[in-house]
């Protein structure tokens, strides 16, 4: 994949959004032979920013007095117009709903296609008690924009099903707008005292997978969940109509 854009856009906080961007920034790296460049919009937990494996480069959007300038959003699409390859942008939930105003009112995806560029919403539902918040994200996204959607269902926090028992992908407000979704990525729920906890000691030293097969702190068990996680998780990549 060359020149494609991928925005993990999401509202609620906590639902995901880093772990997303390094996932889609780990299989466009293995992927393709064009140059990777990533991006952090979240002022306030710059997560992605850590991941140095990744290059990943700041955009600071927020004033001294802490208010959000959508001007200094330009930076981030000058950079991305200027350079070829492929871009992953996380933000966070506090520069959610700037950086669609922005996006939006500045047509920029329109500018980004005729430039050449693919460009992809990714977009996170989750289970439990985070669906009915994440669902109506999802919704508001897709009647946003035309742009493809990639719908990642991270059952992290529980299925995702009603209360009744109706599973998202077969509820209505899914189907109105599934003819957007290019692809979907489950992100399932494993064995919490082994996959979980591999998991989460790999985002917590903020490492790629590709760091933790060469990495002295896991050992080979560890290592093999992990790779099990991420094989499984390309494969789906791999089935997305980009």
């Amino acid at each position: 994949m060359d020149n494609s854009v991928h925005f993990i856009l999401q509202g609620k906080g906590g639902i995901g959004k880093t772990l997303v961007s390094t996932i889609v920034a780990q299989y466009l790296k293995q992927d393709s032979d064009a140059p990777l460049r990533c991006y952090d919009t979240d002022q306030e937990n710059a997560t992605f920013l850590r991941y140095k494996a990744l290059n990943v480069k700041h955009v600071p959007v927020m004033t001294d007095n802490r208010t959000i300038d959508p001007k200094r959003f330009d930076a981030l699409m000058i950079d991305i117009l200027e350079e070829g390859g492929n871009c992953v942008v996380d933000n966070g939930a506090n520069t959610f709903s700037p950086l669609m105003s922005y996006l939006l009112e500045n047509d920029c995806f329109d500018l980004l296609r005729d430039s050449g560029r693919k460009v992809y919403i990714h977009t996170i539902v989750g289970g439990g008690d985070t669906l009915h918040d994440t669902a109506t994200g999802f919704v508001s996204t897709a009647k946003s924009t035309d742009v493809p959607l990639v719908l990642w269902e991270n059952e992290h926090f529980g299925k995702l099903a009603s209360a009744s028992g109706k599973v998202f992908t077969e509820s209505q407000t899914y189907v109105d707008n599934s003819a957007r979704v290019v692809g979907r990525i489950v992100l399932a729920q494993r064995n919490a005292d082994t996959f979980g906890a591999d998991i989460k000691k790999m985002n917590t030293a903020r490492l790629t997978a590709e760091e933790v097969k060469a990495s002295d702190r896991f050992n080979v068990m560890e290592k093999q969940r992990i790779k099990v996680v991420f094989k499984d998780l390309f494969a789906q990549l791999g089935q997305v109509n980009w």
